[in-house]
């Protein structure tokens, strides 16, 4: 198998495992976060990275959960972000899980678009990176996107919230490639 195969291959893996995690939080929960404005939905995946750079660093934990979780949580919330930056914030919960299902692989869809673009020219360097690389541009990422919630949505010379999110969702990808199926 080519390495571009395999990595589609285990791309779709890792984005059933998000897509399942997705759906079953939406059976528990519905489409509740469909309320948070952009700048929650960013503090929310920040927790969720500090939280895997933490661990890295002290390599104990104290929670059940572990980093793998952690990086699905960044995959889902991304989705979610690009959802809410096309719909808007809602005031109550108005989602069918099936809407947000469609919604939801429509965006990952893109992001695996966009990952096999990036991955022909930058030749699968994601695979000589090391997971807390990975954790630390979601990082980087994140705090791009509060800075550009800063100025009111815009960015003059770089990439949007949108881009943004679709990096951080084929960052965390990689992450669970290599933490999952290597």
């Amino acid at each position: 198998m080519s390495q571009e195969k395999q990595t589609d291959a285990q791309y779709d893996q890792i984005m059933h495992l998000c897509r399942d995690v997705f759906k079953n939080k939406m059976q528990d929960y519905g489409s509740a976060w469909r309320i948070l404005r952009p700048s929650s939905l960013t503090d929310q995946i920040f927790i969720k990275a500090q939280r895997i750079r933490s661990l890295q660093r002290k390599g104990t934990q104290k929670i059940r959960e572990g980093i793998s979780p952690e990086f699905i949580g960044i995959v889902n919330y991304s989705v979610i972000g690009l959802i809410q930056l096309e719909l808007g914030e809602s005031d109550h919960i108005d989602m069918t899980p099936e809407e947000a299902e469609k919604l939801y692989l429509s965006y990952f869809e893109q992001s695996k678009k966009l990952m096999q673009d990036k991955n022909h020219d930058y030749g699968e360097a994601w695979r000589d990176m090391r997971v807390s690389s990975l954790a630390d541009i979601i990082l980087m990422k994140l705090l791009r996107i509060k800075q550009i919630e800063d100025n009111e949505g815009k960015a003059e010379y770089s990439e949007g919230i949108d881009a943004n999110y679709h990096d951080m969702i084929n960052y965390a990808v990689f992450a669970l490639i290599k933490l999952e199926l290597e």
